[in-house]
């Protein structure tokens, strides 16, 4: 027979290889599975099939059926002590059927091993491992609290930089939580520039990149290792396109270890240094920030890109705890006035009603902006100056918006004139906030 393959068109005429026949025959059974005659025994040339023949079934023969094996209807006689040891095995689903049946007679009358089987149960319940992550955001602070009720910790960690500890910790979760593939699914970072919306096309393990690259920022205040090592590149921008373009191939999930470690090394280095190191400044190309509002910072960048991580995966994602919410809004709020200032710098807001800023320190018009929800408030924003005071008194507009629409919005993932905001008195002062608002957002 050839070594060669034959396609199935060749073989339609019956091979007339005589290798499997002798001196009394051919043996030949045909084209196909069962295809030919069988030769029957007698005669020195019949020989059994190659491939035997299935067998026929009880119902081709015409034979009656058996009977079902049924469970018993009356469970066994039992022991107590038997039963009881018994209920461990029952609840894994372990026991024979009449076992079974025994023990789940015998809990319809004994209480005290029906509470027994109940907390077996519940126990079994627990050895299985949960589907997903997504657990309650406020559940890891909560966990925190307790344990340092009970025993302080010896090296706290500071208030301002615990957002961002919860916002890394529950990003890693999620990561964790996804496939190899999903690492490569698309996502769209999206900002306001400014006068519209704009974007920048990646992947899950692209935004992981980005976050690593403008962290450093933070680590490089710090004396830490800058992931893009000595290049002289500011700007959270510039960084990220820079990370993205020295790597040899596309971000995959191997970014997630560098990132990660370079957050425990930021928490750890701010807890070290105490309080007192939060006036040190993170230079971010254009503009500074103190380490304690840089962390904030990071902490809502972390929130708002998971947040688009999740949405690529189809992941359900929650905002941060109520406490670490108000810190970032607050931080919003707090840069509001000088983003309101170089939009008017930039001729993209309208100017004051009187040439001279408001001297420092000195009232002036002011927008109050009520942040609704559990990690709101309400905040006085000067609009005349960045170094004025917010005032009653000098109140000419007031807006509402919802606390995570206000994220959204400072974000950049809302457009300003969509922002759902209950709104009264000036509306260029209100227009010209909420513009400065989605200005805050960047790449």
């Amino acid at each position: 027979m050839s070594d060669t393959f034959e396609s199935p068109e060749e073989h339609e005429t019956p091979d007339t290889d005589d290798r499997h026949g002798g001196a009394g025959g051919h043996g030949r059974h045909g084209s196909g599975f069962g295809g030919g005659e069988v030769p029957q025994g007698g005669g020195g040339g019949g020989r059994a099939p190659r491939i035997p023949l299935p067998r026929a079934s009880v119902e081709d023969g015409g034979q009656p059926l058996p009977e079902p094996a049924g469970l018993p209807s009356v469970p066994p006689e039992l022991s107590h002590d038997v039963l009881k040891s018994l209920l461990g095995a029952w609840a894994l689903a372990a026991c024979s059927a009449p076992e079974a049946l025994a023990v789940e007679a015998h809990l319809g009358d004994c209480g005290a091993c029906a509470d027994e089987a109940r907390r077996l149960r519940e126990a079994v319940g627990l050895l299985h491992q949960p589907e997903s992550l997504d657990l309650d955001p406020g559940l890891r602070t909560r966990v925190l609290e307790a344990c340092l009720d009970r025993r302080p910790a010896r090296i706290p960690l500071p208030a301002w930089a615990a957002p961002y500890d919860a916002e890394t910790a529950r990003l890693d979760a999620l990561l964790q939580d996804i496939g190899d593939a999903e690492w490569h699914a698309p996502v769209r970072l999206r900002w306001f520039d400014g006068r519209t919306p704009t974007s920048r096309r990646t992947t899950v393990a692209g935004v992981i990149a980005h976050l690593l690259s403008v962290d450093g920022l933070v680590a490089a205040a710090l004396g830490l290792d800058d992931p893009l090592g000595k290049a002289p590149v500011t700007g959270p921008a510039a960084r990220t396109e820079a990370f993205w373009e020295a790597s040899y191939f596309p971000p995959t999930r191997a970014v997630r270890v560098p990132w990660r470690e370079q957050s425990h090394r930021l928490v750890q280095t701010v807890s070290f240094t105490g309080g007192g190191a939060g006036r040190l400044g993170v230079s971010y190309g254009d503009f500074e920030l103190p380490l304690h509002d840089a962390m904030l910072d990071r902490a809502f960048e972390c929130w708002v890109h998971a947040g688009d991580i999740a949405e690529a995966v189809d992941y359900p994602y929650g905002p941060p705890a109520p406490r670490h919410l108000h810190r970032m809004i607050d931080l919003a709020a707090r840069m509001l006035p000088v983003a309101l200032a170089a939009r008017r710098q930039a001729g993209l807001a309208a100017p004051g009603p009187t040439p001279h800023l408001v001297p420092a320190g000195q009232p002036g018009r002011s927008l109050r902006l009520e942040i609704e929800g559990s990690g709101g408030g309400e905040w006085l924003i000067p609009l005349d100056s960045p170094g004025a005071v917010g005032s009653a008194e000098h109140e000419v507009a007031h807006v509402a918006l919802d606390d995570v629409e206000f994220c959204q919005l400072a974000a950049g993932h809302v457009r300003p004139e969509e922002a759902a905001a209950g709104q009264r008195g000036d509306r260029t002062a209100i227009r010209d906030v909420l513009f400065a608002a989605a200005s805050l957002s960047r790449m």
